[in-house]
């Protein structure tokens, strides 16, 4: 089931979004994500976050920041491959004409995953905090004639 996000399920979308950083970022040293670890958590609140959840506990997450920006989609490692993010991504695109986002060029996966829902690289870039390489990438939703 998707919904919004309640402030006592914080705690728990803050682990799918370090342990996924963690992993899908094997560039980045792990550092820079416990750096961040408690920016991100006073932020969350301040986003449009929606959270996917089983009958067990969240699975994954996505937040939308000023209604266009994806600040982060995440799933838990044991979820993934099983349609969660694109479910994820699909409440967005119900809500918001356009979506961008930030993707690390060498986290592969992630960017295949965004193409395949019909983002497009639309600039690239180095990131300031952490000297990789990023796509901005960029979907809009088609104009009926």
């Amino acid at each position: 089931m998707i919904k919004k996000l309640e402030l006592s399920q914080i705690d728990r979308v803050m682990n799918i979004w370090l342990e996924s950083n963690v992993s899908a970022h094997d560039f980045i040293p792990r550092q820079y994500w416990d750096t961040n670890y408690e920016v991100v958590k006073q932020a969350l609140p301040e986003a449009t976050v929606y959270i996917y959840e089983d009958e067990h506990d969240v699975q994954g997450f996505i937040g939308i920041i000023d209604r266009s920006y994806i600040a982060g989609l995440f799933v838990t490692r044991e979820a993934r491959s099983n349609g969660i993010g694109s479910r994820l991504i699909g409440v967005c695109k119900e809500e918001c004409p356009r979506l961008e986002l930030h993707v690390y060029a060498k986290n592969v996966q992630a960017v295949s995953f965004y193409k395949k829902h019909g983002f497009t690289i639309i600039q690239q870039s180095m990131n300031a905090d952490t000297g990789e390489a990023e796509y901005k990438m960029r979907w809009e939703r088609e104009h009926e004639a």
